[in-house]
């Protein structure tokens, strides 16, 4: 009998005009630094909306850790970031000699909330990284009002919620920093690559500076190639022109994306109503709009225990899954040997981590694959309850 053919759980959803916008980069001679990143950095910021100021960064981490030079966390200083999350949100606070102070999350969205924030703000907290985890965005409102209390500094990862709002804000919009990630499978992608977003004109063009070693000029600002001068202690943080390139294509089908992980996901999600046993992450309140990075089903009861079982049926079924995140991120050993935080102080991080599965719900699908992914979780999930 033939093996079912593979549902791959990310695929980079790539097209003849994405691959002539990079061809006709290589075309050229400029292939960094120049006009296609300056292009995706306006096209960007008018998708997003509202004054937003855009600078193209190598990643979403290198845009984290520009947000948290800029604003000056350093060494002494303490940032509450999530338990449950990609470890480079915590990187790049790490890197900076700041230290991480991890937060729980909501058990039904996995995001931080102002009441855990709240409970791990001390003296030394300089700043908050809020995740929108999933692309299910956090409460800002509720979030920025305990921000403004403790005149704390706001950096938003943003990393799996583009096209996210709440109350048709864009996410990344409401603290100080909010940081995209482009990686292959993301909402749309330059292979590698992420931006920073601000809605300052001011802060962008320090960070802009900051990303290119600190050099006070561009190529086309110097009287004489060649000559300039260095202002601050720079990295090289730049995107490439093949990748800005490849990004200004993909962007000019985001509505498209957005709406195939739409569909897919309400399709899946309405395939798994009422299973026992499982919950969906999703947004709960009435302003928050889901980006759909993915479907986060949590197994609970007896299920809970058995999701290795579960991902290796449905990977014989030819169905591609993945974890977000396989741990909270102070149980990572680099963190757990360091800082020590126990772990009660995390349980729905954990819950999260041990007990979810990510299913697909990106463009690369239709409807015939989505049921085909619906039948087999019911499948795999009865069977492993009996």
């Amino acid at each position: 009998m033939n093996e079912p053919a593979t549902i791959p759980f990310g695929r980079p959803w790539i097209n003849d005009a994405d691959r002539q916008a990079v061809a006709s980069v290589l075309d050229g001679h400029i292939l960094t630094h120049g006009p296609q990143c300056k292009g995706f950095e306006e096209d960007f910021a008018t998708f997003v909306g509202d004054g937003a100021n855009a600078v193209t960064v190598s990643s979403a981490m290198a845009a984290l850790h520009l947000a948290y030079l800029h604003l000056g966390v350093g060494p002494g200083d303490e940032v509450v970031v999530p338990a449950q999350t990609h470890v480079a949100t915590v990187h790049a606070v790490e890197w900076t000699g700041a230290r991480p102070v991890f937060a729980d999350c909501d058990p039904a969205t996995g995001n931080l909330t102002a009441e855990s924030i709240r409970a791990a703000i001390s003296p030394r907290t300089k700043a908050v990284g809020v995740v929108h985890f999933l692309g299910i965005p956090c409460n800002m409102p509720e979030i920025m009002k305990v921000v403004a209390d403790h005149d704390l500094k706001l950096v938003e990862d943003c990393a799996l919620a583009i096209g996210s709002r709440w109350n048709g804000k864009h996410v990344g919009l409401f603290g100080d920093a909010g940081c995209f990630s482009f990686y292959p499978i993301k909402h749309l992608t330059t292979g590698e690559g992420g931006m920073f977003l601000t809605r300052h004109p001011d802060v962008a063009e320090a960070v802009a500076q900051l990303r290119a070693f600190g050099v006070d000029r561009s190529h086309g600002a110097r009287k004489v190639p060649g000559l300039y001068d260095v202002t601050m202690a720079g990295l090289n943080y730049r995107m490439s022109e093949m990748q800005a390139a490849l990004g200004r294509s993909q962007l000019t089908r985001i509505q498209e994306n957005l709406e195939r992980r739409r569909a897919n996901f309400e399709r899946l999600k309405a395939s798994l109503a009422g299973r026992p046993g499982t919950r969906v992450l999703d947004a709960t309140a009435p302003d928050a709009a889901n980006s759909h990075y993915c479907l986060g089903l949590i197994l609970e009861q007896g299920l809970a225990a058995r999701r290795g079982e579960a991902i290796e049926l449905l990977k014989a079924d030819g169905i591609g899954t993945s974890i977000y995140y396989p741990h909270p991120v102070p149980r990572l050993t680099y963190y757990r040997e360091k800082y020590a935080d126990p772990p009660e102080h995390w349980p729905e991080a954990t819950c999260i981590s041990d007990h979810s599965l990510a299913l697909p719900v990106g463009p690369h699908l239709g409807s015939d694959e989505i049921d085909r992914i619906g039948r087999s979780v019911n499948r795999v999930l009865d069977e492993l309850a009996r």
